[in-house]
């Protein structure tokens, strides 16, 4: 063998005595394979470090994050219980749109070895806690009501509902945060059903963990709402809610406003009947009164009481009129100009 065949010969028996040599880092597991089958896991917590493997093509060596990943989710429809006919015919109602993000990670060298022989690839966990998660999640929340999901305590509404003072009622952050916290709860709940915290068996944690080696962190729900097909209907019908209830409210006024006045026209005839009856009374009694004065007039000098009512019986045919009267001096109506009447003794 010359001298310019051998250096290229020793480099590439340096190159590929070069691939026995592989370095594990400490927030990795390293899978170490021979032929194909598993040799070791190396664990980068507690095996960081140089180490020696056989050289390619014999051993390969593959790797996977050990720190905590995130993977968001497409949004997925599912559908969810009516409860409006779910006592009639235990059917499932309206569709939602369902927004999710799931973390992830590979807990120990005993997960990432299960994880290795079944997934291999972040990519293809992906690929295989999507549809595990949205299977899932459309399981539980088709047992949910729709109104349960996305429905938010409106307190300001129902406070001025009760008391009909909305006008001296806080300001709407108060009842932004108490939103928020409903909102908040609901999405536990979901959230708790998803990973199997409320006991139930076939809990997505335990799923995960035992055929993947995928520990399930935490599943959240970003987003409740509709899908794009129903919205432009959705509105309408709210719309639609909102002028019923705006019709409601307008003949509920018309009748408190019909009754309002009723009442008013009843009080107003009773206090007129009162009036009328007082009034009656009080003529009654002072024509009483004046008669007793008359009769105590008359007693005391009738001569002189005629005079005085003769006077005005002229004073009242004489006033407002400009007629010439011819009377003769005899005439009974000028008696009263003689003079009044001499008393009595």
């Amino acid at each position: 063998m010359t001298r310019y065949t051998l250096v290229p010969v020793v480099l590439l028996l340096a190159l590929w005595g070069r691939t026995a040599l592989y370095a594990v880092d400490q927030a990795e597991f390293v899978y170490v394979t021979r032929f194909g089958d598993p040799v070791v896991v190396h664990d980068g917590a507690t095996d960081a470090g140089l180490h020696a493997k056989l050289p390619w093509p014999v051993d390969s060596v593959q790797r996977i994050d050990r720190r905590i990943q995130s993977i968001d989710l497409p949004a997925v429809e599912v559908l969810t219980r009516d409860r409006a006919r779910d006592a009639a015919q235990q059917t499932v109602g309206s569709t939602l749109t369902v927004d999710a993000t799931i973390v992830w990670k590979v807990p120990d060298a005993a997960a990432a070895d299960q994880f290795f022989r079944t997934v291999r690839t972040p990519e293809q966990a992906k690929k295989i806690l999507g549809p595990l998660v949205n299977g899932r999640l459309s399981a539980v929340v088709s047992t949910v009501p729709i109104e349960t999901l996305i429905d938010v305590v409106d307190v300001q509404t129902a406070a001025a509902g009760v008391a009909g003072v909305a006008a001296v009622l806080p300001g709407d952050a108060v009842f932004r945060a108490a939103d928020a916290r409903v909102i908040d709860e609901r999405v536990e709940r979901v959230r708790q059903r998803l990973l199997g915290s409320d006991g139930a068996t076939d809990g997505l944690r335990e799923r995960a963990r035992a055929e993947y080696g995928i520990e399930v962190v935490d599943v959240r729900v970003r987003r409740f709402s509709y899908p794009e097909a129903v919205r432009a209907k959705i509105a309408e019908r709210i719309r639609s809610e909102r002028d019923k209830k705006a019709a409601d409210y307008e003949s509920e006024g018309r009748r408190r406003a019909a009754d309002i006045t009723t009442d008013a026209d009843r009080a107003a005839r009773t206090v007129e009947a009162d009036a009328r009856a007082r009034k009656t009374v009080i003529e009654g009694t002072a024509n009483a009164e004046a008669k007793r004065i008359l009769a105590q007039a008359w007693a005391q000098d009738r001569e002189f009481y005629l005079f005085l009512q003769n006077l005005r019986a002229f004073q009242r045919m004489m006033e407002n009129t400009r007629d010439v009267w011819l009377l003769s001096t005899k005439n009974p109506l000028l008696r009263p100009l003689a003079g009044p009447p001499t008393p009595q003794k």
